[in-house]
């Protein structure tokens, strides 16, 4: 088993950057994220080489001379690694580790490092393990080269053999980790269900990574979610339910940042979340308001939320920390011509607006009100605590043989929730 102490997470020291500006838009990759994620990642930056290609050379990505180049800031700085902010076929990782002597990492493994740090459910520690499995399934002759031995009659070796070997070892791992991610996402989807039952709605908090999800989640709902100002702080779902203010409770669901270009595979990764974004009845979008590529990012997200499936959500868009822009922005909101919101202006970090956006989330799932008078039974304990987190209270008391009493203002989905409880004796409605 030491084959798998091999992938875990390795402590990123002193690092050589690779960053490549391809003529082509499609082919670029933002640098400014790429120093975001290095950082996330705990990386000491010794230096940062650029270079301009049309296409990425087939054999080592960055061309011969670009490595030449590389290797001579990883000697002069005794760097621990290479970082390349793109996606390399195995055998250009292959090639650069051996040219440049030293361990050479790529965009998918360095945000596959940051999310083997940042998991923290059983959950995503279990896809974690899963993503990096796969890919160094494809990539498990790395570490072997010394042993493959290629060849005819004589050439052939014990190291073949342990190649092998190690190939079945993961194939069998990858197998038990997607059994158990199986039976916690049927876990997932009987919760799920369940909620749906109880008929109440979903919210899901999306957006580029590090646009502040978890600051504003923790505002609204006081969940203490892990938050910091790193790309990637959120990798598990995490639920949450929210009264709002005249419309009744909803569940808020925070969900894992998303980014440019990021590989399919890490989307299957964290279907988890991105599950909660298909199945929502409204997506808060969470914007950088202060970065200046939020319109593109805003694009990249749209991507993704067609790929999961939900691109037919409802979403209200939400400019977070204007408190960084200049001139100043007050809270406020923007209304459509139906008269809904459809933009929210707000800083999570400053605790501004947060009351202008709990409303404006409200207005999507306001209906009629009604007041009603209930009577529970004696024995529904349970119940008559669950009607103080329903709608408003305007009078309670006692019968005469002991059970509850209560006259109640609810919306109409509470009302028709409450209807189905068998320990209602007596549901009256009145005029509003």
């Amino acid at each position: 088993m030491e084959l798998f102490g091999k992938i875990k997470q390795r402590e990123l020291e002193k690092a050589i950057l690779v960053h490549v500006d391809f003529y082509h838009e499609t082919d670029r990759e933002e640098l400014d994220e790429f120093y975001e994620l290095v950082d996330s990642a705990g990386a000491e930056v010794c230096e940062l080489l650029t270079t301009k290609r049309s296409a990425p050379d087939s054999k080592t990505f960055i061309g011969k001379g670009k490595a030449e180049e590389v290797l001579e800031a990883v000697r002069a700085h005794e760097a621990d690694i290479v970082i390349v902010n793109h996606a390399l076929t195995p055998a250009q990782e292959r090639n650069l580790s051996r040219m440049l002597e030293c361990d050479v990492i790529d965009r998918v493994g360095l945000i596959l490092d940051i999310f083997a740090q940042r998991a923290r459910s059983h959950e995503g520690k279990l896809q974690v393990e899963l993503a990096q499995l796969k890919r160094m399934s494809t990539r498990l002759v790395k570490g072997w080269t010394h042993l493959d031995r290629q060849g005819g009659i004589g050439a052939r070796g014990p190291g073949e053999t342990q190649l092998e070997s190690d190939r079945r070892l993961i194939q069998g791992k990858i197998k038990q980790l997607e059994s158990k991610i199986e039976r916690v996402r049927q876990q997932r989807v009987l919760a799920r269900r369940s909620r749906k039952k109880s008929e109440m709605p979903t919210v899901a908090i999306i957006g580029y990574t590090n646009a502040g999800k978890s600051t504003l989640f923790n505002q609204m709902t006081q969940a203490g979610v892990y938050a910091e100002d790193r790309l990637f702080a959120t990798l598990d779902a995490t639920l949450r339910k929210v009264r709002l203010p005249g419309a009744g409770s909803v569940i808020f669901a925070d969900t894992v940042g998303f980014i440019r270009h990021i590989p399919h595979d890490l989307v299957a990764a964290f279907r988890s979340t991105l599950e909660e974004t298909s199945e929502a009845n409204l997506l808060i979008h969470l914007v950088d308001a202060s970065d200046p590529h939020r319109e593109e990012k805003m694009r990249d997200v749209a991507v993704v939320i067609k790929e999961v499936g939900a691109e037919e959500v409802p979403q209200l868009i939400v400019y977070n920390k204007i408190d960084a822009l200049e001139p100043e922005v007050l809270p406020k909101v923007d209304f459509n011509e139906q008269g809904l919101p459809e933009r929210v202006w707000i800083s999570a970090q400053k605790n501004q607006g947060i009351d202008l956006m709990m409303d404006a989330v409200a207005a999507y799932f306001r209906g009629e009100f009604v007041n009603v008078d209930l009577v529970l039974s004696s024995a529904a304990g349970k119940r008559r605590s669950e009607l103080y987190e329903l709608g408003t209270i305007l009078e309670e008391g006692f019968d005469e043989a002991g059970n509850s009493t209560f006259k109640m203002c609810l919306t109409q989905l509470e009302a028709d929730l409450i209807k189905k409880w068998p320990e209602l004796l007596v549901f009256q409605k009145q005029s509003a």
